[in-house]
């Protein structure tokens, strides 16, 4: 029961989705045994096609693409990915057993951000993804732009057409956690953990009146509520 709890807990610190395809199972089960058991949210594809379906249902942060899967290869399936105005920002890696340099470098042109050979140690790809992830952290702009709207993270300042708007702490931190991933939709639970965190006990109700007068402030109609889910940023 202990390890259970303290397995939840892992996860919950950790609120990065990764999205895994592989047409090889036990390289797949080895992968995602790792990065949950790091705190990570996995899910699964066994090709091309159904990395794509799933990246459209999960949004994840990262895609891990093996380049030679049935259907559409991992190359085709970035290339369609970046198409994709919600995957612009997406990190997208490629894990392949193919190491020549004209493979890795038409890998990278067609619009990944790193490229891993196979054989890899889970030890070594942890290592990896957890740098590619803090160095994606350091590089994130502090300040959000879209539209007429600028929402700068370290000062708590919302300007809308150069407008200042006054909002309060947490409704300023829910509204810059929407717009970090215009299009994504945010779960209720995933709300509390990062707006409230687990310490605090708050209802679904308190995310509601937050999201309420964030839209009267606003004059905008910007967050959709999506029913029986969470919300999501649509500008």
């Amino acid at each position: 029961m202990v390890k259970v709890i303290l397995q939840n807990l892992i996860c919950m610190s950790n609120s990065r989705k990764i999205l895994i395809a592989d047409d090889e199972p036990d390289i797949l089960e080895i992968l995602q045994f790792n990065l949950q058991k790091e705190g990570y949210d996995v899910v699964t594809a066994k090709n091309g096609d159904e990395a794509i379906e799933q990246a459209k249902k999960t949004n994840p942060d990262l895609i891990i693409l093996d380049i030679m899967m049935p259907g559409k290869t991992g190359l085709e399936a970035c290339n369609v990915l970046r198409m994709n105005p919600l995957f612009a920002g997406t990190l997208i890696v490629f894990l392949t057993a193919m190491s020549d340099e004209n493979t890795e470098i038409k890998g990278l042109e067609t619009g990944a951000d790193d490229y891993i050979t196979k054989p890899i140690s889970p030890k070594v790809f942890l290592s990896k993804i957890n740098a590619l992830f803090r160095r994606i952290n350091k590089e994130e702009i502090s300040t959000i732009k879209l539209g007429a709207m600028e929402i700068d993270r370290e000062q708590y300042l919302v300007k809308i057409n150069g407008e200042d708007i006054i909002l309060a702490r947490k409704e300023f931190e829910l509204l810059a956690l929407l717009a970090s991933k215009p299009g994504k939709v945010f779960l209720r639970n995933e709300i509390l953990n990062q707006i409230w965190g687990t310490e605090v006990i708050v209802g679904d109700r308190t995310i509601d009146v937050h999201i309420r007068k964030i839209r009267q402030k606003l004059g905008l109609d910007c967050i959709t509520t999506v029913k029986g889910v969470g919300y999501k940023f649509e500008l």
